[in-house]
């Protein structure tokens, strides 16, 4: 931007952190012009060559748009785990748990994106965040969190393929056709979508995201008319339904243990929100565009997750043999689909059905760009093979695309073993491998306030600031610790022991705690690869790469805030 340049680093700070884009790189929009729609778009095999040297060969494409920003930040990871996966939630936690769970997630993830947004206006990082660990805590640790997050969305792939495909069988018409098939259409269309590049997943996910949220609006206005008696007569909900399914079965099902089960589910659904972070490198002004999109996180916490699912809890019994997740034929249906059909309408189901399928594949090609930005990140700083740092001419990080891709081929072992087992093994270590993720942010966040602050700067300096500050980072750090714990307990002791014994089989902790050890094998190697241990608050760099801005015309704009009426201020704090 024109009022932005790069600092020089600070003066005290002893350890120097390249970054992966800055502004003083050359500005690639001038080669970018001069080539064909086809060429930019990636419809063309020159496309697929390496851009022309002469400046930061790793700057990804700027084609990312401010309505893109805002619709991923609000529908963007909507998926299997909130459609599909609360099958499963409800029926091993009841109504009650699903919704205390999947608040108290909320309450984090919001804190989450609030200080993963302070950090991304003041560094434009392009590729991964997984940097700001690199550049706060210790370059060991972001060396774990940054491959965490490769595999973290290169396992949610074939995930969403296996979702998908069952998704499909839902109707008798596929029901006789080898999953196989389906699995192997949506990966193609996959990876169409990801010829197109930035653009391609931004207008995937914009479209997609209305869907989803115009989706779950309906959904949400026609369950209150069913909990109210409305529903049609040739259904169950044609008289008051109210809060029943809260006292038979009841509010919560297997206990406190049920309660502890349900929040793995809560962070596989919630996974991808932190995107948002991750896209706003690639747009052209993530200084405007980023702090409305980071505002949209509070509507699709509390209006489409908690509220959601709320009517879900009220709707449909925790003991239903056809959630995903219970025993029974019907395992490839949600608890949204199973409303429908309960309640009478002709069609509905389907119409869910439809927007499950397009949340799923959504997902899918969400977690190749997460993936493979941060990839490719990880190949710049060092942290991976050079390869992957391939940019071609269309903005695409080529070979990282591909690693990525390729990963969904695990979505075919659907067809040894049973699709809920591989739904679990997938679920439990994406959505464990998520909650690290997140507690880095946080940790990041609480450091760079330190660091901030003992090199002579003050929170006036901050251009967009977190909502609740350090402490919301703090708290979101606690509920972390606290999901944390409550896994590893119903990792030692699941569901469904036989009477009289008190913990599982190995497979059982493995299958529920497999992301630690996983993440822990990474800080190792990240340590005897680099050598580099905990930052001390001198060591982390606050100005390497940091804009400057125009700070006349920030005040400026503060200043005509303040002067506004307080409705006209509250409105402005939450879009």
């Amino acid at each position: 931007m024109d009022h932005e340049k790069v600092l020089p680093p600070d003066e005290k700070t002893s350890v120097p952190h390249p970054t992966v884009e800055s502004e003083r790189d050359v500005n690639v929009e001038d080669w970018r012009e001069n080539e064909s729609f086809m060429t930019r778009n990636g419809l063309n095999m020159k496309s697929f060559q390496r851009r022309p040297k002469g400046g930061a060969l790793v700057v990804l494409d700027k084609s990312m748009r401010t309505r893109h920003l805002h619709m991923i930040a609000i529908g963007g990871s909507i998926g299997a785990g909130f459609f599909v996966g609360s099958g499963g939630a409800l029926n091993k936690g009841g109504p009650a748990s699903v919704l205390i769970d999947f608040s108290l997630m909320g309450v984090m993830i919001f804190n989450v994106v609030y200080a993963l947004g302070e950090m991304a206006v003041m560094y434009p990082v392009s590729g991964g965040f997984y940097t700001y660990s690199t550049r706060f805590i210790d370059p060991s640790w972001g060396f774990a969190m940054g491959w965490n997050y490769v595999f973290q969305w290169a396992i949610v792939l074939p995930l969403e393929l296996n979702v998908a495909a069952l998704t499909v069988q839902y109707w008798d018409g596929a029901k006789n056709v080898n999953v196989a098939v389906f699995m192997t259409v949506f990966w193609v269309f996959i990876i169409l979508i990801n010829v197109f590049g930035t653009l391609g997943y931004a207008e995937e996910e914009f479209w997609s995201s209305c869907i989803k949220l115009s989706a779950t609006v309906i959904f949400m206005i026609i369950a209150l008319i069913l909990v109210c008696g409305g529903g049609p007569s040739s259904g169950k909900y044609s008289s008051y339904w109210g809060a029943r399914t809260w006292y038979d079965p009841g509010a919560f099902n297997n206990g406190f243990k049920g309660f502890c089960s349900v929040f793995v589910t809560a962070a596989f659904a919630f996974s991808g929100t932190e995107l948002v972070g991750l896209a706003a490198a690639e747009t052209k002004n993530p200084l405007k565009s980023l702090p409305g999109a980071i505002r949209q996180i509070f509507w699709r916490v509390t209006l489409f997750y908690v509220l959601g699912l709320t009517f879900v809890g009220l709707l449909v019994r925790y003991d239903d043999e056809r959630l995903l997740g219970a025993s029974g034929d019907g395992a490839n249906t949600s608890p949204f689909v199973i409303a429908g059909k309960d309640a009478g309408l002709h069609g509905f189901d389907t119409f869910m059905n439809i927007v499950i399928l397009v949340s799923v594949v959504s997902i899918g090609v969400s977690g190749v760009y997460g993936g493979s930005r941060t990839l490719t990140a990880l190949g710049d700083q060092g942290y991976a093979p050079k390869i992957f740092t391939y940019v071609d001419r269309s903005g695409r990080p080529l070979f990282s695309v591909i690693f990525v891709l390729a990963w969904g081929a695990l979505c075919y072992m659907n067809l040894a073993a049973t699709g809920v087992t591989v739904f679990d093994w997938f679920v439990a270590l994406s959505g464990l491998a998520a909650l690290f993720t997140w507690g880095s942010i946080c940790l990041c966040h609480i450091r760079f306030r330190k660091a901030w602050a003992y090199h002579g700067h003050t929170v006036d300096e901050i251009p967009f600031k977190a909502a609740l500050g350090v402490w919301g980072s703090w708290l979101g750090l606690a509920i972390i610790f606290i999901v944390l714990c409550a896994q590893f307990y119903t990792a030692v002791s699941p569901l469904g022991l036989d009477p009289g014994q008190k913990t599982g089989t190995a497979e059982d902790f493995f299958e529920a705690y497999l992301a630690l050890f996983v993440v822990a094998a990474f800080w190792i190697c990240g340590y005897f690869w680099k050598r580099e241990g905990w930052l001390r608050t001198a060591q982390m760099d606050v100005d390497t790469g940091r804009r400057e801005l125009d700070w006349d015309l920030i005040n400026k704009e503060r200043e005509e805030v303040k002067t506004w009426p307080a409705w006209k201020r509250l409105f402005h704090r939450m879009f």
